[in-house]
């Protein structure tokens, strides 16, 4: 089974929700919908389902077009960030649900509510109802669910948001194993970069209803497209400067002037906005090298395993990742360096043109 949505759009009283999406999602895999809120996501996900009609564009099935065909008539389940369950019921009730709505037999209802069980690690459980789980328990309870009624796509819209940290990581670690078994297409939504690249399979970058980029989840990360597909895929938010490129030197925001080495060597003569990720920002209390800059500190924050340093230069606020505690205080002054192996340059459009060749 494969599904298309051929340059679909949605408007709703004139505001774009999603405009021209061209992508096809093949059976077996995962792709995630990666973007900030308001990026499109749900309304992507609702037009997949057919809980919605595009304004414009086709939805197909295996080259069936199936724009306008309610979603009961479609092979679809959904969970969402609020896990629904019914209170009533116990466990094994709530995954059996869908299969006595279909009307199957007792012995294969039996099956597959075992089988979804053991994937999810749910047999202690299937005699208790919702309100005698944890909250990860409760959202296993309707992914579950959502497996068992065997449907062809499955959504999942940002399902792990309102779990803790502790709950969030345990699922995070299932989630590729489920749906390797499955063998449905999957379509995932988050906010969280991370979180794609926890997954794997696909990502398909969102941002203001256009889908900016899909591959596969590495190369998107290590080979933006664009400048505002790396903002979108990095956490904390990306790095920028401008630069010139002028012969053998390059001058950093018209202010820090340093040779043109590393990926700057190759550049033909212009004005570059360069980007970097948080971890790749070079802290220091002295001297830096030559791509240094005088910044100073505005906010630490301390995670434990990791120190957040947010640093100011006149008109450019960045955000260093350090291994360990680093207690620096606002007002500190440090010497941020980065290394011109280790960014993104893009041009005055916003196309990358150089990227490290590995991260």
């Amino acid at each position: 089974m494969s599904i298309t949505l051929d340059h679909v759009a949605r408007e709703v009283n004139g505001v774009p929700y999603i405009r021209d999406v061209s992508l096809t999602l093949e059976r077996g895999t995962l792709s995630v919908l990666l973007g900030p809120t308001l990026a499109g996501k749900t309304s992507l996900m609702r037009l997949l389902a057919g809980l919605d009609k595009p304004s414009h564009g086709r939805v197909l099935v295996d080259d069936k077009d199936v724009t306008g065909f309610d979603v009961r008539k479609r092979s679809v389940a959904m969970v969402y960030q609020q896990f629904i369950n019914y209170p009533s019921l116990t466990v094994y009730e709530n995954i059996a649900s869908p299969l006595r709505v279909q009307g199957r037999p007792r012995e294969e209802i039996e099956q597959r509510v075992r089988e979804a069980s053991r994937l999810l690690k749910l047999d202690p459980y299937l005699s208790r109802t919702p309100l005698q789980l944890s909250g990860g328990q409760q959202q296993r309870t309707a992914i579950a669910r959502a497996l068992v009624k065997g449907a062809d796509l499955v959504l999942l819209d940002e399902p792990l948001a309102n779990l803790d940290y502790k709950l969030r990581e345990e699922l995070r670690t299932e989630l590729p194993r489920i749906f390797e078994a499955s063998g449905a297409i999957f379509v995932y939504a988050t906010t969280e970069p991370s979180e794609a690249l926890l997954l794997g399979g696909n990502t398909i970058c969102m941002w203001e209803g256009q889908a900016l980029q899909m591959g596969a989840t590495p190369r998107v990360y290590r080979q933006p497209d664009t400048l505002r597909v790396a903002q979108v895929f990095s956490d904390p938010p990306l790095n920028t400067i401008g630069i010139e490129k002028s012969g053998s030197k390059v001058v950093y925001d018209g202010r820090v002037e340093a040779p043109a080495s590393g990926l700057y060597a190759s550049l033909g003569d212009g004005a570059y906005r360069v980007g970097f990720r948080a971890h790749q920002l070079e802290v220091a209390n002295g001297a830096a090298g030559q791509h240094a800059f005088a910044t100073e500190v505005i906010l630490t924050e301390i995670t434990g395993s990791e120190s957040f340093v947010h640093l100011r230069q006149p008109g450019i606020d960045w955000v260093a990742v350090l291994s360990g505690v680093h207690e620096f205080q606002p007002g500190d002054h440090l010497q941020a360096a980065l290394s011109p192996d280790d960014v993104f340059v893009f041009d005055p459009s916003g196309r990358l043109v150089a990227a490290p060749a590995s991260m």
